[in-house]
């Protein structure tokens, strides 16, 4: 009855192989130029910044349509 009060829980990033992601995580970026990125969380939510540039793109902006993942790929030191 009362479900407008529960906490919604957070969403779960997944590269294209399948790896979770989480905020801090570095990634390779598979659009937009970004290069390598950070996952951050801001007011508006999730958002990979360049950092190289400092560019930020939200999460959804990165979302492949065929598989529902991310369009980035985990770097293997994280």
């Amino acid at each position: 009855m009362f479900n407008f009060l529960k906490r919604k829980k957070e969403k779960e990033l997944h590269d294209l192989d399948g790896n979770l992601l989480k905020i801090g995580d570095f990634v390779l970026s598979l659009r937009y130029d970004l290069g390598e990125c950070k996952i951050i969380k801001t007011e508006e939510g999730i958002k990979y910044q360049s950092v190289e540039t400092g560019q930020m793109v939200s999460w959804l902006k990165m979302i492949d349509a065929s598989t529902e993942r991310q369009k980035v790929k985990r770097k293997p030191d994280n």
